[in-house]
C-alpha cells in the first residue's frame, strides 16, 4: 500500500494550478469519482466517474477559467483519506473575478485517488 503524504496532495495541487490535465489524472485510479461542489443533483451536486469524465470537465474548466489556481492550501492526513483546504481563485468570462474558501475530502487506495468530494462557499 502507498502511503497518503503531503508531497502527494502538493503534487496534486501543482497539476491542479498547472492545469495539466494528464498530470492530475496520473494521480487517480482508473474507478474514480469526483463529487463537484455545484451541480443538477441533489444532495451531491454533480458526480463524475472515471477519468475520462473527470478529464472533459476539467478541460472545459480550464478552457473558460484560463487562471483558476488554489492558493492558501493546507492538508490534513487520515490513513487512506485526506483533507485539503484551500481558497480557489480566478476570473469567469461572464461573471469575473472570484475566490472562494473551499475543501476536499480525498479517499485513496495504494496512493491513488478514488474520490474527490469538493466543497466550497457560496457567496451571495
Amino acid at each position: 500500500m502507498t502511503e497518503v503524504t503531503m508531497e502527494l496532495l502538493d503534487a496534486i495541487q501543482d497539476g491542479f494550478n498547472r492545469q495539466d490535465v494528464d498530470d492530475i489524472l496520473s494521480h487517480f485510479a482508473d474507478d474514480c469519482e469526483w463529487l463537484m461542489a455545484r451541480g443538477p443533483n441533489a444532495p451531491e451536486g454533480r458526480r463524475c466517474r472515471g477519468k475520462q469524465e473527470i478529464g472533459d470537465v476539467l478541460r472545459a474548466r480550464y478552457a473558460v477559467i484560463g487562471d483558476m489556481r488554489w492558493e492558501d492550501m493546507r492538508h490534513w492526513i487520515f490513513g487512506d483519506k485526506a483533507l485539503s483546504e484551500w481558497t480557489v481563485c480566478g476570473t469567469h468570462p461572464d461573471t469575473g473575478a472570484f475566490a472562494y474558501l473551499g475543501c476536499d475530502l480525498w479517499e485513496f487506495r495504494d496512493g491513488l485517488v478514488t474520490k474527490k468530494d469538493t466543497y466550497w462557499k457560496s457567496i451571495e
